[in-house]
């Protein structure tokens, strides 16, 4: 028989047992990650699925009033029909008229479900902060009434030695216009996380489903990742106050954060695979092509550590900063955002 119970303290979730192989949310990501609801569906042998809900702080869509469902793992389709269904209740109860998810609260959180690899090219495993998932949770989403709304996919670069030859140009203007790149100084850790923080938020500010993040939240989320952090491998681009004088201001242009797949090593392999993770240039046509010569840059800065290959990782597909992939990658995985209107029959 199953069971639903509302989760209201961390404390509750240390009392729940783990059962069918899922996990129950840990106290520190209920805290970090405040939901304004969590739910449990429970049997006789234990957790079958849970979720948590956000209405209060969420993303905005045009004409329409968001909650979130993130937090999820199920463990078989009645259990998670029986979950999302009374979830699209509780969200509809709270006011809102159309669902997302899975999104743990905003897409600085973990967000999307793998949902499948293209036919072409050999099944790739799992890379280094990559989100994973049973396939049949999207089948979960889409037999409860949701749709996709969003989708995404990471491409795989095999030849770091090729070089995009309309990129001298691009090298040219910077350089004219005084941007100089440089690695990240890794002693310094958290005040170049400070510039990069202050430049994410206004490049990042018209993406899709987009949510302001503190400072603080920001940090504590690179702070996790510094020890598998390789400075080379993270490029800051600056404007130069003077070229003339070669002095630098403190004005962060654009950045690139690449990082070693780390799961190679995991698996006993030979580490040779950089992931391309977040690309930021300041808005405005003024810095026009630097996004594609940082990427340019960071996978020849791979090439000569013997690297040979660059995963560019979790791209929307609807952005055209796609097209810096593009033309020397191709997909290896998708992944997929659903939506529902609220009121519709499951």
């Amino acid at each position: 028989m199953m069971a639903l119970q509302h989760i209201d303290i961390p404390d509750q979730l240390a009392q729940i047992p783990v059962g069918h192989g899922i996990s129950v949310l840990t106290a520190e990501q209920f805290q970090r990650e405040a939901p304004d609801a969590h739910w449990v569906l429970q049997d006789d042998i234990g957790l079958r699925a849970r979720c948590s809900l956000w209405w209060r702080q969420v993303p905005t869509l045009p004409g329409k009033i968001l909650g979130v469902v993130g937090h999820y793992a199920a463990a078989d389709e009645a259990g998670a029909i029986a979950l999302l269904t009374h979830a699209q209740t509780e969200l509809a109860q709270q006011g809102c008229t159309y669902a997302i998810g899975p999104m743990d609260g905003t897409t600085w959180q973990r967000y999307r479900l793998v949902s499948g690899s293209p036919t072409e090219g050999q099944p790739e495993p799992p890379f280094f902060l990559e989100p994973t998932n049973p396939e049949e949770w999207n089948r979960h989403f889409s037999q409860t009434g949701f749709a996709p709304i969003a989708t995404y996919s990471s491409a795989l670069n095999l030849d770091l030695g090729q070089r995009d030859e309309r990129l001298g140009k691009v090298a040219v203007r910077l350089e004219r216009q005084g941007v100089r790149v440089r690695s990240l100084d890794l002693a310094q850790f958290e005040a170049e996380l400070q510039r990069i923080y202050a430049l994410s938020c206004e490049s990042f500010q018209h993406n899709f489903l987009y949510t302001p993040i503190s400072a603080e939240a920001f940090n504590v989320q690179y702070m996790k990742v510094q020890p598998y952090v390789r400075s080379e491998f993270v490029l800051l681009a600056e404007k130069l106050t003077d070229p003339s004088t070669h002095v630098l201001s403190r004005d962060l242009v654009g950045f690139l954060f690449a990082i070693p797949d780390w799961l190679e090593a995991q698996r006993g392999e030979a580490l040779t695979t950089l992931i391309v993770k977040t690309v930021a240039v300041k808005p405005g046509r003024t810095y026009a092509g630097l996004g594609s010569y940082l990427v340019d840059q960071v996978q020849a800065i791979a090439h000569q550590q013997g690297y040979t290959r660059a995963i560019h990782a979790l791209m929307y597909d609807q952005n055209p900063s796609r097209n810096i992939s593009d033309r020397f990658a191709y997909p290896m995985r998708r992944y997929t955002l659903y939506g529902k209107a609220l009121g519709m029959a499951v």
